[in-house]
């Protein structure tokens, strides 16, 4: 008799499910005709099951630091959108603008961020880097007031320019890459707490260090994570867990003194993130989770911006030249930079954006789609039918390729031309729409982008100022743009820093 029950129980279970996934199907084909979409080009992913051949190929790609050289190869053989199966599940990767306008805009609310809160739960916690819909809402206008110009934080980014020059050997060797990332860091420390973390001491002290360690090296796991995708947690470990908990020691450390001074007398008048944040919340765990999205943010992709500018400044010295000399021409070595004397400094501006393209700071991004919907572009034997997209599904998209098409920027789109962004009066920024993204695009462009670039353009002329001369080592290649080694965490930067002689 239980045995009857128990057969019976499944087969209706398993006819229930059977009927509901014929209906899911075939609500999924009327959309699909409803908005004629095609399949788009498959994704060979080698001969194993899975497709493991070509995730172990990725793998030894990232070893190698080459994996957006791969990524490159695969788009230029398979196309701009195509599916690819890994592990079981189907997913699309596209570097087509109008897709990702789609993605990020004209079809925001039909895609999220799926597991990214849980791959970077152990690190970032639930910040507005991890959020989706209403609390993500909620904590960009929390933010947004931190990044209007003011005179406290140009104050802040010229004090802390100073000491970065004066960390800079004149004449000799100097990796500037490690010293940009101690800049953006303490320049970011103070939006939050409005104080820095001492990141250009000349002695640093070793609490420091463990932190800054630690937090690079949490990051790495973190990236390592989200290219495993629904396998993520199988990167996971004490040394992970410990670096985790050293990063979280030292913001508690900042948050437990700013709470203990919110609820004093002795209230400081400069606007702070932290500040803003305790005006809505005293819970140290929620309040060190959104400090560290921020923190993250605003300390890598600035400093991968600067080591890249500099990297390539370094082996284009006509390009150097000009801008020095537009620089000298604007303003002197004993004033302080304005705002106003850095917005008239176009062709540094020109670079900065040339360098973005090249080496966009998060050069490859994803979502996940909420509910079945449909991408404009893709499908067919041609690539111009729509193609659908099932909930669940993940959606990649590669600002690094994207910079590089030639439709958008030109037959010479990868090399290194600053003065693409001065031609025809400028337009290629507005011309370039959704294929120019170095700051994401949409409902979630990144907050911190004319802080960002504010920054990088000051520290830029200051240097230009100090140093009339910037060179690279006799004994290291130049590579073509796009050949060396690149360094991949959540941000891009190179792999050998930005090894350079001033003077």
């Amino acid at each position: 008799m239980f045995l009857l029950l128990l057969t019976a129980v499944v087969t209706i279970c398993a006819g229930d499910y059977i009927l509901r996934a014929l209906r899911l199907r075939r609500a999924e084909q009327l959309i699909a005709v409803a908005h004629s979409c095609k399949t788009p080009a498959r994704l060979d992913t080698g001969r194993w099951p899975l497709g493991l051949e070509l995730i172990v190929t990725a793998f030894r790609a990232a070893g190698q630091q080459r994996l957006l050289e791969l990524m490159s190869l695969i788009v230029e053989k398979t196309g701009s959108t195509f599916e690819q199966k890994l592990l079981g599940s189907r997913g699309i990767d596209t570097v087509a603008p109008s897709n990702v306008e789609a993605i990020l805009s004209t079809k925001f609310t039909d895609f999220g961020l799926g597991e990214r809160r849980l791959v970077f739960a152990p690190l970032l916690g639930d910040g507005i880097f991890t959020q989706d819909g209403h609390a993500w809402a909620q904590s960009r206008a929390l933010l947004k007031p931190a990044f209007r110009h003011n005179d406290s934080v140009m104050a802040q980014i010229a004090e802390a320019t100073e000491e970065l020059i004066c960390r800079i050997p004149e004449g000799s060797l100097v990796d500037l890459q490690p010293l940009f990332f101690r800049f953006t860091l303490d320049t970011t420390s103070y939006l939050l707490f409005g104080h820095r973390l001492g990141g250009l001491e000349s002695d640093l002290s070793e609490k420091f260090a463990s932190f800054s360690a630690a937090f690079d090296r949490a990051q790495d796991c973190l990236a390592r994570r989200g290219r495993l995708g629904p396998l993520y947690w199988l990167i996971d470990g004490p040394q992970f867990r410990k670096d985790c908990a050293r990063v979280h020691e030292h913001i508690d450390g900042a948050i437990e003194k700013a709470l203990q001074k919110s609820n004093s007398l002795d209230q400081e008048a400069t606007y702070t993130i932290l500040g803003a944040l305790i005006k809505e919340t005293q819970d140290p765990k929620v309040l060190r989770e959104q400090c560290l999205n921020v923190l993250l943010a605003g300390r890598d992709t600035t400093a991968c911006l600067l080591s890249w500018t500099f990297r390539l400044l370094a082996r284009n010295p006509t390009v150097f030249d000009r801008c020095r000399k537009e620089v000298m021409e604007i303003c002197s070595e004993r004033e302080q930079l304005t705002r106003q004397q850095l917005e008239r400094m176009k062709f540094v501006d020109a670079v900065l954006k040339e360098v973005l393209r090249l080496y966009p700071s998060v050069p490859i991004n994803s979502r996940v789609a909420n509910c079945t919907t449909v991408l404009p572009t893709g499908g067919g034997t041609d690539g111009k039918a729509p193609v659908l997209v099932r909930k669940g599904e993940a959606v990649g998209y590669c600002p690094y390729i994207m910079h590089r098409r030639e439709d958008v920027f030109g037959s010479d789109a990868n090399i290194f031309r600053p003065d693409r962004w001065l031609e025809n009066e400028g337009r290629l920024f507005s011309s370039a729409g959704y294929g120019y993204i170095p700051f994401n695009a949409g409902q979630r462009i990144c907050l911190g982008q004319r802080f960002a670039m504010l920054e990088a353009s000051y520290v830029v002329a200051s240097i230009l100022l100090k140093f009339s001369s910037l060179e690279i080592p006799a004994d290291q290649p130049v590579e073509s743009i796009g050949t060396e080694q690149q360094k991949l965490t959540l941000v891009l930067c190179s792999a050998d820093g930005c090894r350079v002689i001033l003077r």
